[in-house]
């Protein structure tokens, strides 16, 4: 059994948001206790009953019960927020709230409890939580799911995942009109992964209007599904580009929506893969340990750029990630120009070579050794 890293509230109310498949059922099974209550909102008829009358919710939570009630699914039924939050206040009762997306609650207005109720997000496996089973070549085929990681029959999980989130997540919750231009989008999508996003290029490539486009990347966002990175302008002493970088939220998922033809490079795939995944591991840790960094990109308008920055109280760092095992001085160049503008910052190369030394101020590091040991180089 695998331990994972998230910690959740002891005392407070809290959300719970997370990709399906992530394994926050998996968690709820096993970090409350047998007198919790559980409600699926996924059960058609508690769903049409809560759904008609959410304030039938108190029938389901006996007035002197002291443990958790946990409520999957939570964007079903929006308005449940309400019979939740008289619960909270009248009876003290603690909730845990789990969701796939948060773009009904907020599209309805609901704001999450009005901050009686934490917000936490989940995350796939990360090499900490896997530890001696982490093999970081295995990762960047399966991704980190724990059902594609973890089982046999990787390929055919990653390609149900991604056709139960075009029939569930998008189709029947109406959130486009043509759920066929939104599988084509998709694919257009898998071709920005770790570049600058142009909508007008993913609408060319796609065929589908550009206004709908950039709709498509916001319901990819709620649905927990992608990033975008800002780019790093504090105190800035260049001209920088203004757009943002997009990726997939798992390197798997991104693999499996990526399409190969007869002029595709099999290491320009491999490495914006290898930078996804070292992506994955920082946000989940991030977030897990709190270590409170704000994760930006940088690059400036004569094309110096670096992959990751982060930002926050613990300083300043400058990661960029390469899928070799060797490494030029033209692929420190957008380091050391950041770290002539910030020469606080602390530098980093991820690279899939075997050995870890400090070049011109840059401490290289193999990839294996810094998703394991990630909390050792920031």
């Amino acid at each position: 059994m695998i331990s994972r890293l998230f910690k959740h509230p002891k005392t407070n109310s809290f959300f719970l948001f997370g990709p399906r498949g992530v394994g926050k059922s998996y968690f709820i099974r096993t970090q409350f206790h047998e007198d919790s209550i559980y409600l699926n909102l996924l059960d058609d008829e508690l769903y049409t009953q809560l759904l008609a009358k959410p304030s039938r919710l108190a029938d389901h939570i006996p007035t002197r019960h002291s443990g958790w009630v946990i409520i999957d699914e939570i964007q079903k039924i929006p308005t449940l927020l309400d019979a939740v939050h008289r619960l909270i206040e009248e009876r003290g009762q603690k909730f845990v709230l789990t969701g796939s997306s948060a773009r009904k609650l907020k599209k309805t207005g609901v704001n999450l409890l009005a901050g009686r109720a934490f917000t936490q997000f989940a995350f796939p496996l990360t090499a900490l939580e896997l530890g001696n089973q982490f093999d970081a070549g295995r990762a960047l085929r399966t991704g980190l799911l724990p059902k594609s990681y973890l089982e046999s029959n990787e390929s055919g999980f990653l390609s149900s995942y991604v056709a139960t989130y075009l029939k569930e997540e998008v189709q029947q919750e109406g959130l486009v009109r043509n759920i066929g231009s939104f599988a084509r989008f998709l694919e257009a999508a898998s071709f920005s992964q770790g570049q600058i996003l142009n909508y007008s290029n993913v609408s060319s490539d796609c065929g589908v209007e550009r206004k709908t486009v950039v709709n498509y990347f916001q319901i990819l966002e709620d649905l927990l599904l992608s990033y975008q990175l800002e780019v790093f302008s504090r105190k800035a002493k260049r001209e920088l580009i203004k757009h943002r970088k997009f990726y997939f939220f798992d390197v798997g998922v991104f693999g499996q929506l990526r399409p190969r033809g007869p002029l595709d490079m099999d290491s320009e795939i491999l490495g914006v893969s290898v930078e996804t995944l070292v992506l994955q591991e920082l946000k989940a840790r991030n977030e897990y340990q709190d270590w409170q960094y704000n994760i930006y990109f940088w690059h400036t308008r004569n094309h110096l750029e670096v992959d990751f920055i982060l930002y926050g109280k613990r300083g300043l760092y400058a990661i960029e990630v390469k899928a070799g095992g060797r490494i030029r001085d033209a692929d420190l160049d957008g380091l050391l120009a950041f770290k002539q503008d910030y020469p606080q910052a602390k530098l980093c190369l991820v690279y899939t070579g075997k050995e870890q030394k400090t070049y011109k101020d840059v401490h290289f590091v193999p990839l294996q050794d810094f998703l394991l040991k990630t909390e050792n180089y920031l």
